[in-house]
């Protein structure tokens, strides 16, 4: 299940969904309880079942406590020291049904699928045909006298259609499409998507199939297997099936003599079918925490009540403190009933239900020289409820400052690191011999403005006078730079198209196909593109590299590659190749029977593998980085492994053509080598893929997500500045910004970007997907129905912003497009400045070098009249620009 997390509001909240439930519940009232939280949706029905949990030792409780707590007043304000209501937001998994239904249409010529759901969302189909004499799995789309109202096409390969309520208030949704039995459609293929959380549901973890024909191979996805459809679901389902039956039977007998004898006809009988499919989703539901504090009736002791409309057990996991540092202890006795000690660090108290019975409450005795009580909600083993990513810290003496200073000094020494790094590497770039030979005046000019820029702002930074921002020291109306003034790192200016997805290898052709797109691409206004890995593979999409010369791949042959560079050059776009260095597949066997001896024009032997990976049994170093284990590990640190990787890098930049490098799973190796390899291939532009997990505490996402962009600037510090990083802090922050309307989350504790972005920018590639996390693979797919918010985001933001293919070229093109214009006639560049002016629980808005100002959310935000003036630039769902006047 997934975690919860909160915000501090003080009105009422609102329930995305609250359905009329009736609940079978007995509670148990132990303290170490287990519960499955379930809702069961069908047609508006909503039943919930609880497990049943199991008792502990608890200690022992104070009956004074019991009694006081009925009479805790929290309605007079002239002795509560503290009182706050949170309103929370949680997880429950509800369970529905997925129908689907074949039969004729009204008209008793033509048949009808029908495909609905009895949860609540905002459900969309994803769908498509194949036809007859069509082999493999792919899809096309359906004729367009097929497709019903509100259809819009998914390339060309896929429609989407909403499905839509049968009545106002109804919960059921549904969708019918209505074909001809003539058609040449063998099947009709589909994906049920919610675009409230951008989940896809699918069957037996594939897609759902509907054969239309029947002699198609049942493949585990195939629907309507047992012939003959019910109208109704359930036992009435079940004798309309036996009755059809019956009634096919009887025809058959009656025709049988006179049934064509040609195979195909035969083939082309279309049978009905009624059948449900369990579905399982999660929704927000909301409730409220209040806590309030005063003296006890003795004025020895503070007293704390807190209590819920959270149904079932809640537990309290609790501690006290004793100075602003937040360290937990266990308090002194007496404590509410019910409370348990957790490992000597702190207690946990099960609430106790109110009179009412709605909810439950607790009252907590607490010595008067203790500081602050901290707490979170343990609602199961995998569900807590915390505050804003942090403990719910409750002062029990005046307004406790924040305490950060350790947190905020590591993220300054990691910016001011990198500031000094960048100089360090701008420095040994002027002073080499090969650098002074090469690089003209205007470049080695342009180098030394950069140095003093950054040294300046370093400087800025150490005094403490200067906001914490890469560009605090330049001018608003920063000019383009006209040469390039550090390696792999661009102009400041780039805009990165990623130039393929996970399905682009099918065609066969993919080169040939993005070759005519050239120049629609740097129309858009993109600086660069970069394409998929070129070489030969043993997996289709390339990331499985066999012999690195052999450049006919699945996208195409060399030449149409070559012709493809070319064409991108024309037009105005630099080329980054995907370049796969972690790792690589052997041709041969050595005598163990182990694929680690490789062919080729680089054959090398099992001295390239790393020695620590068991599965490939190198003769190599150890790893320095984290093993792939699908294939061999290359062992970077062998110099004639170093040296053949140099020489072909820098052969793709000679015979292709290629301006650059996106650099995959280079959490495999050291960033030193990288280096290595950037100083002899020099290119233009070069990004790496370092993806780890975020921070995540009692199943939620930490607000604070220091120690994950520390691990990528680590990384780019590693590679001595000369490459960039995608940002993958900011997309996992934005996920749950998004996903939970908590776009307070877009804020650091320093008022900054929370990512990368926020702490070396000119080194931040922000994205919200690519081929892994989005395409058909899905590993980490951006909050559905809200990309354009995460566009709006990372397109007025400094970094280097990279938009993804699929959304390129589908209806959010005319709005990614108008974002890209607005980013370069105001001149953003990679490293604007941020000046975040509201991140709440339902709105983020910033303005960016006083410029442009913009909001994402659903939350009021407009830009003050003065001192500037403010035009609205465009908008669209949760999100608005301005630029200034």
């Amino acid at each position: 299940m997934a975690s919860i997390a909160i915000d501090s509001l003080l009105q009422n909240p609102t329930l995305s969904f609250r359905p009329e439930a009736k609940v079978l519940l007995k509670q148990s009232r132990s303290l170490n309880c287990s519960r499955d939280r379930k809702l069961l949706f069908s047609r508006g029905a909503c039943f919930c079942s609880f497990k049943p949990c199991r008792k502990i030792h608890v200690v022992e409780a104070s009956s004074t406590d019991t009694a006081v707590i009925d009479t805790f007043d929290t309605s007079s304000s002239d002795d509560v020291l503290y009182k706050e209501t949170f309103p929370v937001k949680r997880i429950e998994k509800v369970e529905g049904k997925i129908f689907i239904r074949l039969d004729q249409s009204k008209d008793q010529r033509n048949w009808q699928l029908t495909v609905g759901c009895s949860l609540p969302g905002k459900w969309i189909l994803h769908w498509g045909v194949s036809y007859v004499g069509d082999s493999g799995s792919e899809w096309d789309q359906p004729p367009k006298d097929m497709r019903p109202p509100g259809s819009v096409a998914i390339r060309d390969y896929a429609i989407e259609t909403p499905l839509k309520k049968q009545s106002k208030g109804d919960m059921f949704h549904e969708l019918k499409i209505d074909f001809s039995p003539s058609s040449a459609i063998a099947a009709i293929h589909f994906v049920l998507k919610d675009e409230e959380n951008g989940a896809c549901y699918q069957h037996k973890g594939r897609d759902f199939k509907v054969p239309l024909v029947d002699y198609l191979e049942n493949d585990g996805n195939m629907l309507g297997a047992k012939r003959g459809f019910g109208i109704w679901p359930g036992a009435l389902g079940q004798l309309s099936n036996i009755l059809l039956k019956a009634e096919a039977s009887h025809a058959n007998s009656q025709s049988g003599s006179s049934k064509s004898k040609d195979s195909k006809n035969q083939n082309r009988r279309v049978e009905g079918f009624y059948e449900e499919q369990p579905i399982v989703k999660e929704v927000y539901i909301g409730n409220l925490v209040s806590v309030a504090v005063r003296k006890s009736p003795d004025r020895t002791k503070n007293l704390l009540y807190l209590e819920t409309d959270i149904p079932g057990d809640v537990v309290v996991h609790w501690g006290v403190c004793r100075d602003d540092a937040k360290t937990w202890e266990i308090a002194a006795a007496p404590y509410p009933p019910e409370t348990a000690v957790f490992k000597n660090k702190a207690l946990r108290t099960l609430l106790q239900p109110k009179g009412t019975g709605n909810g439950s409450r607790a009252l907590f005795t607490l010595d008067e020289e203790l500081v602050g009580f901290l707490f979170v909600l343990k609602l199961d083993v995998n569900t807590w409820l915390k505050f804003k990513g942090n403990d719910f810290y409750i002062p029990l003496y005046g307004a406790i400052s924040e305490s950060g200073t350790a947190s905020e000094e590591a993220s300054s020494k990691a910016y001011t690191d990198g500031i000094i790094n960048e100089i360090r590497n701008l420095v040994s770039g002027l002073s080499s011999e090969k650098s002074q030979k090469t690089k003209t005046k205007e470049a080695q000019e342009s180098i030394l403005q950069e140095i003093e820029k950054l040294a300046a702002e370093a400087y800025s930074i150490f005094r403490g006078s200067v906001p914490y921002s890469e560009e605090a020291v330049l001018e608003t109306e920063a000019p383009k730079p006209a040469v390039k003034i550090s390696p792999g790192t661009g102009t400041g200016f780039e805009i990165l198209c990623q130039g393929f997805n996970w399905e682009s290898h099918k065609s066969g052709r993919w080169y040939m196909e993005l070759k005519e797109k050239a120049s629609e691409i740097y129309s858009l206004g993109f600086t660069v593109i970069w394409l998929p890995p070129p070489t030969e593979s043993v997996s289709p999409e390339g990331y499985m590299p066999k012999d690195l010369y052999n450049l006919n791949s699945r996208y195409g042959t060399v030449d149409e590659l070559k012709g493809l560079v070319k064409s991108f050059h024309e037009v105005g776009l630099n080329v980054l190749g995907d370049a796969v260095l972690n790792h690589r597949c052997a041709s041969f066997q050595n005598q163990n029977g182990v694929w680690n001896i490789f062919g080729g024009r680089l054959n090398w032997d099992d001295r390239a593998v790393v020695g620590d990976d068991p599965h490939f049994q190198g003769r190599g170093n150890k790893s320095n980085g984290d093993n792939f284990h699908a294939a061999p590990n290359i062992d970077h640190s062998q110099e004639f492994v170093r040296k053949d990787i140099k020489e072909w890098l820098c052969w793709l930049r000679e015979e292709i053509g290629y301006d650059g490098w996106r650099l995959d799973f280079v959490r495999g190796f050291w960033g030193g080598y990288v280096k290595d390899y950037l100083d002899a291939s020099e290119p233009y532009f070069a990004v790496g893929e370092y993806w780890d997990s975020l921070s995540y505490t009692y199943g939620d996402m930490d607000h604070n997500q220091d120690a994950h962009r520390q691990r990528i600037v680590d990384w780019i510090n590693a590679t001595n500045g000369t490459a960039g990083a995608f940002d993958v802090t900011t997309k996992g922050i934005l996920h749950s910004a998004l996903e939970r309307c908590e776009y307070w989350r877009l804020s650091d504790g320093k008022g900054k970007p929370p990512g990368v972005v926020g702490w070396w920018p000119s080194r931040a590639i922000t994205f919200i997907e690519n081929h892994d996390t989005g395409s058909t693979q899905g590993h980490w797919r951006f909050p559905g129905g809200k990309e354009m918010q995460g566009y709006a985001y990372i397109l007025t933001h400094p970094g280097t912003p990279a938009v993804f293919y699929d959304h390129i070229f589908s209806h959010y093109q005319s709005e990614i497009a108008a974002l890209i214009s607005l980013r370069n006639r105001n001149k953003i560049h990679c490293r604007s400045t941020v000046k975040i002016v509201k991140a709440e629980r339902d709105v983020y808005a910033a303005i960016i070098d006083e410029k442009v100002a913009m909001k994402i959310g659903p939350g009021y935000y407009e830009p003050l009249s003065e001192p500037k003036r403010w035009s609205s630039a465009l908008e669209g769902r949760d999100y608005k620009v301005w630029e200034a006047l």
